[in-house]
């Protein structure tokens, strides 16, 4: 009776670590099959092959994170060329990458997949949304709230939690590329309803006479622009912009930074707050330090644009 007891544990075991293996390995081969994708789309100079391949991708990649386990695979080959960030809290993680045309304008996808516990079945799933970019129909994105399906493209390199209440909203810094004159950086909000369905921008910023629901910093081609969030601080910080001559105000592919003047956004009882002059730590050796990788992470952008901050003229 033992021996047979022994053997249904070992045989139980045994499939266990089958199943376990399997899974490793599907998970293993849907990430290189997404490697060997992204490399052809990234090298590829047509408008219509790398729409092609871009379909080919999304394809596998919402047949791999429709997997209730892909939620703990790291997707770790992947390194920078698919940005993949999971909030701080763990209960979602972002997934998104872009494409740039041949018109230097840049188009941008992913999937936002959520952790979904069922209290019922005591099992846990997965919800995903595809992220769809509308921003070209999105006309004034500074006063607009949409879902995924109307989507402000860009990629993400930050989430910032914050408890307002008995909820939680996340914070998104991001940065888009935009076109051959400008670029943007850009502070948005994402929230889940009741259903756990996603939302984009919120009535939580208090700006000198202005309450967007997201912000958007645009400025020149070959200008660094840093948006950071300073812990130490509990701040969001950025550069401060402006045009190059008094003249070209309000043509943001003219505006750029000025050395070492930054505003900042101070959370107050779960709303972002306008502040000036904000004065950061940075380390004694290197003023700038804190800011000096204005990409701030995540996704490696397909475009080799360089940019830089312009020197000060001496007077």
């Amino acid at each position: 009776m033992r021996k047979i007891i022994f053997l249904l544990l070992f045989f139980q075991f045994t499939d266990l670590l089958a199943k376990k293996d399997t899974t490793l390995d599907y998970f293993n081969a849907q990430q290189a099959k997404i490697i060997q994708i992204n490399k052809k789309l990234f090298k590829s100079k047509n408008d219509d092959e790398k729409q092609k391949l871009n379909t080919e991708l999304l394809s596998v990649f919402e047949e791999t994170l429709n997997q209730a386990q892909s939620f703990n695979y790291s997707f770790d080959s992947l390194k920078r060329d698919i940005g993949i960030l999971t909030s701080p809290d763990g209960k979602f993680r972002i997934i998104n990458w872009n494409i740039e045309k041949s018109d230097g304008t840049h188009l941008y996808y992913g999937f936002i997949q959520e952790k979904y516990s069922s209290s019922k079945k005591k099992t846990e799933s997965v919800l995903l949304f595809p992220l769809i970019d509308k921003s070209a129909d999105i006309k004034n994105p500074e006063n607009t709230i949409s879902d995924n399906k109307k989507w402000y493209g860009m990629l993400y390199y930050k989430i910032i939690p914050v408890k307002q209440k008995k909820k939680t909203y996340y914070t998104l810094l991001g940065r888009d590329m935009n076109d051959k004159i400008s670029q943007k950086k850009i502070i948005d909000v994402l929230s889940f309803d009741g259903n756990g369905n996603p939302r984009f921008g919120m009535d939580v910023f208090s700006l000198p006479k202005r309450y967007p629901k997201r912000i958007v910093f645009e400025y020149a081609i070959n200008c660094v622009f840093a948006l950071k969030y300073d812990e130490d601080l509990n701040m969001i910080v950025y550069d401060r912009l402006g045009p190059i001559e008094a003249q070209l105000e309000g043509q943001y592919q003219y505006y750029c930074t000025s050395d070492f003047e930054y505003d900042g956004l101070k959370l107050k009882k779960g709303k972002w707050v306008f502040t000036p002059n904000v004065a950061p730590k940075n380390d004694k050796d290197n003023k700038d330090k804190l800011y000096n990788n204005p990409d701030g992470g995540g996704a490696k952008p397909q475009s080799d644009t360089f940019m830089k901050r312009p020197k000060k003229k001496k007077k």
